[in-house]
């Protein structure tokens, strides 16, 4: 026997629609697979935004461990007010679900372009990489308790297997939308536009769902309201997409200035080059032509300036040089063709094998005009041979084949230790690999950072070099080069921080700053300029000292060997 319905006592709530079947214009089956369908597709979405935070905030302020640090515990911690949030709105899920998915995908589609605006007309993103990663993570937060409501509306069924499928779909979308950034939306639509086609995928699948498979729950109101804001985050983000390209070409110039001329997505890092394109009579040094100085700028960073560049590579190599045979040489890194032309200028040497990770800076390197003619075309002289790799790893292969040639001198022409990327490339793993291709008087030379403004990261690289048996010279290269603006030379100083000096310095609205290299080998090695090359436009075999008087007082105590440069190091 049927029990009675119970009577509905006047005043009593209705029965909330949390709690009642969804009239579906499909049966439940395919309807349960179209509400996995988007928790799929709105899992891919999410994480491209958090993807996308993370990328542009790591290339506009840099640390990357820091950045990926902000966004992922501010996300994390707003889908925890999301998901407390979304209870209030289980009770009209669909209309719900519907607008978190419209504003998800303006805000997620949007978010890249306003930290890049952010940046350039206001110098900070910052407080607008917390912000877009607070919104974000409460807007997906929000959509787990509503499709967790809704695909119980659709078929009822215990709540553990609810979870179970809800989280499955929700962690495989997860895995392609962690693949779909770095090999489809940033290397063939770029940051700015790929962030604009997933917020345009995240709408349609979010008014798919609503709009079709469960408007039957929706008031006409509702409905309308629902596909107006659908429409209008479509156009958004449509006209935003057909303003991308204007919008970065006026950010860069923010940043950049009036003359930047070259501006790529390598894939592994935007390459940014301004200048360059005079060829007055100072232009083979990099003087100014009609075009400006050369500027080379991977991933916002300023690598090379042409005003001041020979300085730094003639310090790099000369004294390496300088130290015995040089018959082969091994530069890690330095794609852009300057140590290699240094290298060149000493007539002993026999073969070059540069090894550089971006064949994006290969190529502009040896066809750019204005890079080409400040490198001497050292890319393309007959002893140079060319190799696309991680320097880490092609140490490593080459070391595994045991009986591989060893080289006179190893140039580590290798991106700022500061930066959390290449650490492993000042590590004792890395130095270890190159010090079994040294021959036996051999010699290393290291780009180690700023040793005054970066003591501590300076002195860890130095530590690191002797941790793997090799004997060091630390030098820098101080003051400011004649003719700067800034000011004259400066002295040598009374008493040098380090062990060897070069006066000279890259022009900087900061004031002194430096350079400091490390050169090791297996026994100490000798240090100066060597005979038989032309005299360095930069510094003069008067302005390089040697000896060991400023390690004792300066070196800083008690820093250990760096395995794959631990971030505490870095400050």
């Amino acid at each position: 026997m049927i029990d009675p319905p119970e009577p509905v006592l006047p005043g009593a709530p209705e029965v909330p629609e949390d709690m009642t079947p969804a009239r579906l214009p499909v049966p439940a089956g395919p309807g349960r697979l179209l509400v996995l369908a988007v928790v799929f597709v709105c899992a891919a979405c999410g994480l491209v935004y958090e993807l996308e935070l993370v990328a542009l905030a790591t290339y506009l302020v840099g640390d990357s461990v820091t950045q990926a640090s902000v966004v992922l515990s501010v996300m994390v911690f707003a889908m925890g007010v999301g998901a407390l949030l979304a209870k209030r709105l289980r009770c009209r899920a669909a209309v719900g679900f519907g607008a978190i998915e419209a504003g998800l995908a303006l805000v997620g589609g949007c978010s890249a372009m306003a930290l890049y605006a952010c940046f350039a007309w206001f110098g900070q993103s910052r407080s607008a990489l917390v912000g877009f990663s607070l919104a974000i993570g409460i807007l997906i937060g929000a959509e787990v308790p509503l499709l967790m409501t809704l695909i119980q509306r659709v078929r009822r069924q215990d709540a553990g297997g609810a979870v179970a499928d809800l989280f499955a779909a929700d962690y495989v979308g997860a895995l392609v939308g962690g693949l779909a950034f770095p090999f489809l939306l940033l290397p063939g639509f770029g940051q700015l536009t790929g962030a604009l086609i997933t917020g345009g995928v995240n709408a349609v699948a979010g008014g798919v769902l609503v709009l079709w498979l469960f408007r039957r729950d929706l008031s006409g109101r509702a409905r309308w309201a629902l596909f107006a804001a659908n429409a209008l985050v479509l156009a958004l983000l449509a006209a935003g997409m057909m303003l991308a390209a204007p919008f970065e070409r006026a950010a860069r110039q923010a940043v950049y200035g009036s003359s930047a001329r070259v501006a790529v997505q390598t894939g592994v890092q935007e390459v940014v080059m301004t200048g360059g394109t005079g060829a007055g009579a100072g232009a083979g040094r990099g003087r100014k032509g009609s075009g400006g100085p050369l500027a080379l700028y991977l991933d916002g960073r300023l690598r090379v300036s042409a005003e001041n560049e020979f300085r730094y590579h003639e310090a790099l190599v000369h004294p390496a040089m300088a130290g015995g045979p040089h018959r082969r040489v091994l530069v890690l890194g330095g794609g852009d063709g300057l140590a290699v032309r240094e290298i060149l200028h000493h007539r002993s040497v026999r073969s070059v094998t540069v090894v550089e990770l971006d064949p994006g800076v290969l190529k502009l390197a040896r066809t750019d005009p204005g890079l080409s003619r400040l490198n001497h075309r050292s890319l393309g002289d007959p002893r140079v041979r060319v190799v696309t790799a991680d320097a880490f790893d092609w140490l490593r292969q080459r070391g595994l084949r045991g009986r591989a040639a060893p080289y006179d001198v190893i140039v580590s022409d290798l991106p700022d230790p500061g930066i959390a990327a290449s650490t492993k490339l000042y590590s004792q793993e890395f130095y270890g690999l190159a010090a079994r291709l040294l021959a036996p008087d051999g010699r290393l030379v290291v780009h180690a950072g700023p040793p005054v403004e970066r003591a501590r990261l300076y002195w860890t690289v130095e530590s690191t070099l002797r941790s793997v048996g090799l004997a060091t010279v630390p030098y820098r290269l101080s003051g400011r080069p004649a003719g700067f603006s800034g000011g004259p030379d400066r002295t040598v100083d009374a008493a040098p921080p380090v062990d060897a000096e070069v006066r000279a310095a890259r022009p900087s609205a900061g004031g002194d700053r430096y350079w400091g290299f490390v050169l090791a080998a297996r026994h100490r090695p000798r240090f100066g300029l060597a005979p038989d090359a032309p005299p360095p436009a930069g510094i003069g075999r008067a302005e390089l000292q040697a000896g060991r008087r400023g390690e004792a007082r300066d070196r800083m105590p008690g820093l250990p060997a760096s395995t794959l440069m631990h971030p505490r190091y870095l400050d």
